[in-house]
């Protein structure tokens, strides 16, 4: 990450840990469902999956809204930020992908807020408040980077691999894969991952919006299944 101090490297590093308490671990994004319908099997179909929600999916439509939320951060414009809290919270297929976005977003910035307190955080707490909505976990992580002087594109990076990281993880005990397997899936995901980053980067807010209609559909066909080990 060239140009990232130290210091800001770190807090990044604890902010996106597996360890940090947001609940992540809970959560599935409808691969739950979609290892329910034999459409995640193993190791390649999990790597297939997961480009699909990474370059389609909610990796498109967050890692846009991540960086609309940071531009806005950076330049101290309130109303753009506004706009990307909202943008964030409607732009959700089912009930629990907004749970599931929502739920990481309040408990992201409640860690945050406990333990490490930021400089100038308040001040975009209330732009939130005043929109009436949750944060969304996305936004929530695009805005302390901002605060902290993380760049979008290595903030946005990291977001999504430890996004990817995650649903890898739920991979792992779903289907079930072995630790290695799981890293090999990682390891496959990383290029991919740093794809996503740059095109939403690169795009215009005028495209935002997905395309991943099976990852919808299992997350909707969650809500009802039997047998559940994730929230989503």
């Amino acid at each position: 990450m060239e140009g990232v101090s130290t210091h800001a490297l770190t807090r990044l590093l604890a902010w996106l840990s597996p360890s940090f308490p947001v609940g992540g671990f809970s959560y599935s994004h409808g691969i739950e469902a979609a290892v329910e319908q034999g459409l995640v099997r193993d190791r390649a179909t999990l790597i297939v999956w997961l480009d699909g929600i990474l370059r389609h999916g909610a990796g498109r439509t967050d890692g846009m809204l991540f960086a609309a939320a940071h531009r806005a951060v950076r330049a101290g414009d309130e109303a753009a930020f506004a706009w990307a809290v909202e943008r964030a919270d409607i732009l959700r297929a089912s009930s629990e992908t907004a749970l599931e976005s929502r739920a990481q977003g309040q408990a992201f910035l409640l860690a945050i807020r406990a333990a490490w307190p930021l400089d100038g955080l308040s001040r975009w707490d209330a732009v939130i408040a005043a929109t009436g909505r949750p944060p969304a976990y996305a936004v929530a992580v695009a805005l302390v980077s901002a605060l902290i002087g993380v760049g979008e594109g290595p903030a946005l990076t990291a977001y999504l691999h430890a996004f990817a990281a995650n649903l890898v993880s739920a991979g792992v005990r779903l289907v079930p894969l072995g630790q290695t397997d799981g890293q090999r899936a990682l390891a496959a995901l990383d290029p991919i991952t740093h794809r996503a980053a740059e095109t939403a980067l690169a795009a215009p807010l005028d495209d935002l919006g997905g395309r991943a209609m099976a990852v919808d559909w299992t997350s909707m066909i969650h809500e009802t299944q039997y047998t559940r080990l994730f929230r989503s």
